[in-house]
């Protein structure tokens, strides 16, 4: 066992005070008339015992904790979503507050004890995250503090944090036409459920209406719209094998995520047509593999680690309701190039930078 933890009491004797008066110079509270020097002696005093603050003390006077609780349905140990946590940890860090975060894998059950557990330590607040882009039930029982739902929205009227999958679809659209590609775009990756179910997906309807607005906007219409049951690599492919078999092959595809975009490439790569040269790819999400694919995959990112930063941020501020959404930047690789004989424009406003080292096979 390590020695006995350091008190206010030992600080005050070895600085030789009183422990009110030492109290009031650790906690920063005015009124106070020592001098300069016995202030000094006080935090040396801390310094050289180790004295730690007791935590559970001065919450009883300050109602403050300095502790968040992230509430998420899979984020924790879904790899592609773990940005949220670590943006949320980053800024709570910065703030001096701790995160404590509790997963619940959909479990009604197991969720009501772990809520229950949360408030029984009297966090400052809640971030209520969700994994898909979604609209949810938030639980009673923590709607009586700071919530702060992150990748999702609910019919109460709390702050949320969410990607900006319209404008990322617009961007997307822009780009392609920005290369010259018009009357030969292709889209992959229409689902009903996902467009007309909100607690299934808000990002699937979003993405649509950026992309049919920009292209409108520049009066184009779609060569076709191919459906997919998921958005998964096998449903790209053989989506793809469909646009095939069309008497006029696209010059560009749009995929609806980055999984449909790896059905995508090895689909065309099987009849030996070239990506960008025979078929330019563009696509959402920005998922880890984009970047590592021949020709690497430009795709429309996701800003996981920006979104848990601001859930933080409107958390502790607590000054915002409604709406935050956050800017899906565009990582442009090489699978986007203007048609054979089109020269292309100059990049689209609002695009951002591109990628990283990308040539090299380094991901950003």
């Amino acid at each position: 066992m390590g020695r006995n933890r350091a008190t206010l009491a030992d600080v005050a004797r070895r600085a030789g005070l009183s422990k009110t008066a030492a109290s009031m110079v650790l906690n920063g509270r005015e009124g106070t008339r020592l001098s300069a020097e016995a202030h000094q002696r006080v935090f040396a005093a801390a310094e050289e015992l180790g004295y730690r603050p007791n935590i559970a003390a001065r919450s009883l006077r300050t109602r403050k904790t300095a502790t968040i609780a992230f509430v998420s349905d899979i984020v924790a140990t879904t790899r592609f979503a773990g940005g949220l946590i670590r943006g949320a940890l980053d800024a709570a860090r910065e703030r001096d507050h701790v995160l404590l975060i509790t997963e619940t894998q959909g479990d009604a059950a197991f969720e009501q004890y772990a809520i229950e557990a949360i408030l029984d330590r009297q966090v400052d607040g809640v971030i209520y995250a969700a994994m898909a882009t979604r609209r949810l039930t938030v639980p009673p029982a923590i709607l009586g503090g700071s919530v702060v739902l992150l990748n999702a929205t609910s019919s109460t009227r709390l702050p949320w944090v969410l990607p900006d999958d319209q404008g990322a679809g617009a961007t997307v659209a822009e780009t392609l036409l920005a290369q010259g590609h018009r009357d030969r775009i292709a889209l992959i990756g229409r689902n009903r459920q996902k467009e007309r179910d909100p607690e299934i997906s808000l990002a699937a309807e979003a993405r649509l209406h950026g992309i049919r607005d920009a292209l409108a906007a520049a009066g184009v219409r779609p060569l076709t719209e191919i459906f997919c049951p998921e958005w998964l690599p096998e449903h790209g492919y053989t989506a793809t094998r469909t646009l095939l078999d069309l008497p006029a092959a696209p010059s560009a595809i749009i995929c609806m995520n980055d999984r449909l975009a790896f059905g995508v490439y090895q689909a065309l790569g099987e009849v030996g047509l070239t990506i960008p040269d025979d078929i330019s790819v563009i696509s959402f999400d920005d998922d880890p593999i984009a970047a590592w694919l021949r020709p690497g995959l430009t795709t429309a990112a996701l800003p996981h680690e920006q979104m848990g930063r601001k859930a933080v941020e409107l958390l502790l501020d607590g000054d915002d309701d409604g709406p935050s959404l956050v800017p899906m930047l565009l990582r442009r690789r090489q699978s986007v190039a203007a048609p054979a004989g089109t020269v292309p424009s100059p990049r689209p406003p609002g695009e951002g930078p591109p990628a990283a080292d990308v040539s090299s096979g380094v991901a950003r």
